[in-house]
C-alpha cells in the first residue's frame, strides 16, 4: 500500500498493511532542548528519526501548496505597537492587539512554532459597525485567493500516492478568532441574532471556496479545526453548538462526501466526549488530538460511539515525558483500540520540550512496532 492508501484504509476501519507512523511533531522549544541531548545540529528531525529506527522513507509526507486560501485578504499589518518589561503589545495579522513575551515576534502569532502565551486586549469585532467592515475581507474572488497555477496544482495531484489535505476553521473558531472567546461568548447570549449571521456568512464563504477546489481536486482529507473545550467541558453548551455550529458541520460534511472526500476531520483540544455525539450527527468520521490530561479515554470513546468516530492521537504527551515502563504501559492501555482499527496512535497534541530526545526516539521505536513498521 502506498502511504494514501494506508492512511485512508486506516482511518475508515479497513485493513491497511500496516498503521500510518504519526509519533508527533515537537515544537521549536523542544527541537533546541534535543540539541542538547544527541540530536544533530541542522537535521529535519522526521527525516533523522525515521533513520534511526530504519524505516523507509516511503514515511516522508511532501509539502502540498495547493494555493486555496480560506484567510482574510487583505490581512491586517502585523506590526508591533509597544515594547516594555519584557512584552510586545502587537497587532498580528488578524486585526487582534495581543501581548505577548519579547522572548516571541509577531510570527509566532501566525503558526503554532511554539507553546506562545498571550493575552488578548482587543480584538477586531466587537460590534456589527465592526462585523460590516471584516465581511468585506472574505470576497471568495478576491485576488490572491487562488494560486495563478491552481489548476495545474490540482492537476498534478491527481496521481498523488500521498494525503491531501484540505483544513480550514470551523464556525466556533473562525468567530472567536473575529469577535474573542469572551467576547463571543457574550454575543451568544446578547446577540444571538448577530452569532448566527456571523455563523451563517462563514459557512457560506468556506462552502463556497470547497465548492471551487472540489472543481478540480478532490481532497483525502478535509480538517476542520474548531479547538472548543475545556480541560473537562465544552466551551459553550450544547444548545448552543446545535445552534451555532453543527449546521456548517453538516453542510460541509455532505458536501465534500458527496464529492468523494473519505474523511472529516474535527480537531479539538480539551475534554471532547459530549462533542463527539454531535460531530457524529454531523457527519464528521474522525477527531483529533484527544488529550488524556482533558480526562478523554479513547476505550471508553470506542465503546460508547464505536466505529462511528476514528482518531488520531491519543498518546499521552506526560507519559512520553516520563518514558520507560511509563510509556510501554501507556501505549499498553491503547492497544486494544489500535487492534480495533480506525486509529493513527501519535502524541496527544504538539511533542513538549519535557520530552527527551532519546524517550522521544524509545518510545516512537515501541509505536513503529505497535503499527507495524517494526
Amino acid at each position: 500500500m502506498n502511504q494514501r492508501q494506508r492512511y485512508v484504509e486506516t482511518l475508515t476501519f479497513g485493513t491497511p498493511d500496516k498503521i500510518p507512523f504519526q509519533p508527533g511533531i515537537p515544537r521549536e522549544s523542544t527541537l533546541e532542548a534535543w540539541r542538547g541531548q544527541g540530536f544533530p545540529e541542522g537535521a529535519d528531525w522526521h527525516r533523522h528519526l525515521l533513520e534511526t529506527l530504519g524505516i523507509g522513507s516511503e514515511q516522508a509526507q511532501p509539502e502540498i501548496a495547493l494555493g486555496a486560501d480560506f484567510c482574510m485578504i487583505p490581512q491586517f499589518e502585523e506590526k508591533v505597537l509597544e515594547h516594555k518589561n519584557g512584552h510586545y503589545i502587537v497587532r498580528d495579522w488578524k486585526g487582534n492587539i495581543c501581548e505577548i513575551s519579547d522572548e516571541y515576534d509577531v510570527t509566532y502569532l501566525r503558526e503554532a512554532k511554539d507553546f506562545v502565551t498571550r493575552r488578548w486586549i482587543k480584538c477586531p469585532v466587537e460590534n456589527r459597525d465592526d462585523w460590516e467592515q471584516m465581511k468585506g475581507r472574505y470576497d471568495v474572488d478576491a485576488p490572491g485567493r487562488f494560486a495563478d497555477d491552481f489548476r495545474r496544482q490540482c492537476e498534478k495531484l491527481a496521481d498523488r500516492d500521498y494525503v491531501l489535505t484540505i483544513a480550514f476553521p470551523g464556525p466556533f473558531w473562525q468567530m472567536r478568532e473575529w469577535c474573542g472567546f469572551e467576547g463571543l461568548c457574550f454575543m451568544m447570549i446578547e446577540q444571538p441574532d448577530l452569532v448566527a449571521e456571523m455563523a451563517g456568512f462563514w459557512s457560506d464563504f468556506a462552502s463556497a471556496v470547497l465548492d471551487k477546489i472540489l472543481e478540480h481536486v478532490t481532497p483525502d482529507v478535509v480538517h476542520i479545526s474548531e479547538d472548543m473545550a475545556y480541560k473537562a467541558k465544552a466551551m459553550i453548551s450544547p444548545a448552543m453548538t446545535q445552534q451555532f455550529c453543527l449546521p456548517s458541520w453538516r453542510r460541509w460534511s455532505r458536501q465534500v462526501t458527496s464529492a468523494g472526500c473519505p474523511i472529516v476531520d474535527m480537531d479539538s483540544d480539551g475534554f471532547i466526549g459530549e462533542l463527539i455525539p454531535l460531530w457524529i450527527e454531523s457527519g464528521i468520521n474522525v477527531c483529533d488530538p484527544i488529550e488524556v490530561a482533558a480526562h478523554n479515554d479513547i476505550n471508553e470513546f470506542r465503546r460508547l460511539f464505536g466505529h462511528q468516530m476514528a482518531y488520531n492521537g491519543g498518546v499521552d504527551k506526560r507519559a512520553m515525558a516520563k518514558g520507560g515502563q511509563v510509556i510501554r504501559d501507556e501505549l499498553k492501555r491503547i492497544e486494544p483500540v489500535v487492534k480495533d482499527g480506525g486509529y493513527i496512535p501519535g502524541c496527544d497534541h504538539g511533542v513538549p520540550s519535557d520530552v527527551s530526545w532519546p524517550d522521544y526516539v524509545d518510545y516512537s521505536r515501541l509505536l513503529a512496532q505497535m503499527t507495524g513498521w517494526l
